[in-house]
C-alpha cells in the first residue's frame, strides 16, 4: 500500500482497532485504581518517572514484555529488555545509569538465551546490570527490565505546544524480526553508533531544541502520537505520505511497527532545520510529519484528505491528559 493508494478511513480504523493501540488503554486503567494522574507531583503517562534530584533529575522506567515474545525469540527479548530501556530514558532527554531484571524461566537452559541477550546489549550500549530477581524453577518465561537514569533538561510528553511540527527521527537499516512488527536495527550496529545515536536526544534538550518528545513504542507511530496528543492536551495531524519508510514495507504494517530506534519530537517551527540536521548527520532517517494544534484528537492525512484516529473528548486513552478536556 503506498500514500497514493491507500484508503485513509480504513487506515484509521486498523489502527484503531488494533492492539499496539488498544493496550495502551489499560495504563489509564490501571493508573487510575492506583490514583495516579498526570497531574501528579510526578506525572503519570510519560516513557520514564522524572523524579527531580538536585539540578536535575533521576529518570526511572520499566518494561515487561510478552510471554510469547519471550517464547518464540528468548535472545532478543532478553536485547530489548535493555535497548527499550535506554530508548525510554533518552526520549526524555536522559543518559543511562543502571539496569536491572528480573526473569523468570523452567530451568537453566531456558533462562540462557534471555540472559545472553541482556548481557550483549548491556555490553553494546555502555550500560551495567547490577542487580535483579531471578527464579529458574518455573512453568514459563518471563522477563521484565528496569532502568535507572538522569536529565539535566527534560524531553515530556506534556510539552508539546499548539504550533509546534512534529518531526519523526528513525533508524531505517534494518529488517523486521518476523513474525512481530518489530523493526530490528540494532544489534548488527557497533557500539559507538548506538551509543552516540541516543546521545543525540540529551543533546537536543540540552541545547534548548525541543521540550516534548515519546519513543516510538508498540502503540506504532500513531498510537505514540497519541499519548503525546492525550497527555499535552493537544490535538495531532500525521501526514501519511511524509512518515520515513522502508522500500517496500506497506504504509499500514508501518505505521504500527516498533522501531529499534524511533522516536516523535514536538518541535517549534524555528528549531525544526536544526533538529533535522542533528538526527541527519547520524544518517537516521527524519522528515516533518505533521502538525500540533489546539484540539483533542489525533488525526491522519494525506493529499489534503483527513480522518480521525482518536478523539479524547469521546474516549480517554491513557487518561493522563495535563488538563481535563472539556468540548
Amino acid at each position: 500500500m503506498t500514500a497514493n493508494e491507500l484508503d485513509l478511513r480504513s487506515l484509521a480504523a486498523g489502527i484503531r482497532a488494533g492492539p499496539g493501540l488498544t493496550a495502551k488503554a489499560d495504563i489509564g486503567l490501571v493508573a487510575s485504581r492506583l490514583g495516579l494522574s498526570g497531574r501528579s507531583v510526578v506525572p503519570v503517562g510519560d516513557d520514564c518517572a522524572a523524579i527531580p534530584d538536585g539540578e536535575g533529575y533521576l529518570l526511572f522506567a520499566i518494561e515487561g514484555f510478552m510471554n510469547e515474545f519471550v517464547a518464540d525469540d528468548p535472545w532478543f527479548a532478553g536485547w530489548c529488555g535493555v535497548m527499550v530501556n535506554l530508548s525510554d530514558i533518552a526520549a526524555m532527554g536522559g543518559r543511562p545509569l543502571a539496569v536491572v531484571d528480573a526473569l523468570w524461566a523452567e530451568d537453566e537452559g531456558a533462562a540462557t538465551p534471555v540472559l545472553d541477550g541482556l548481557r550483549s546489549a548491556a555490553e553494546r550500549f555502555g550500560v551495567p546490570i547490577v542487580g535483579g530477581h531471578s527464579n529458574l524453577r518455573c512453568d514459563r518465561g518471563q522477563l521484565s527490565v528496569a532502568v535507572l537514569g538522569r536529565a539535566a533538561c527534560l524531553l515530556t510528553s506534556f510539552d508539546a505546544q499548539p504550533g509546534d511540527r512534529l518531526v519523526m527521527a528513525v533508524d531505517l537499516r534494518g529488517r523486521y524480526r518476523e513474525p512481530f512488527s518489530n523493526w530490528e536495527a540494532a544489534t548488527d550496529a557497533t557500539a559507538e553508533r548506538l551509543r552516540r545515536d541516543l546521545d543525540l536526544l540529551p543533546q537536543i534538550a540540552e541545547a534548548g531544541l525541543c521540550r516534548a518528545a515519546k519513543d516510538i513504542s508498540q502503540g506504532g507511530i500513531v498510537g505514540t502520537a497519541a499519548m503525546l496528543a492525550e497527555c499535552s492536551g493537544v490535538a495531532i495531524q500525521i501526514d501519511v505520505s511524509a512518515v520515513p519508510r522502508p522500500p517496500r514495507v506497506a504504509l499500514d504494517r508501518w505505521l504500527t511497527s516498533f522501531p529499534s530506534f524511533g522516536y516523535l519530537l514536538a518541535v517549534a517551527p524555528g528549531q525544526v532545520p536544526a533538529v533535522l540536521r542533528l538526527f541527519s548527520a547520524r544518517d537516521i532517517a527524519v522528515a516533518e510529519v505533521g502538525a500540533v494544534a489546539e484540539g483533542h484528537a489525533i488525526s491522519i492525512t494525506n493529499g489534503g484528505e483527513a480522518e480521525t484516529v482518536w478523539d479524547f473528548a469521546a474516549r480517554r486513552l491513557l487518561g493522563c491528559a495535563s488538563a481535563a478536556i472539556t468540548t
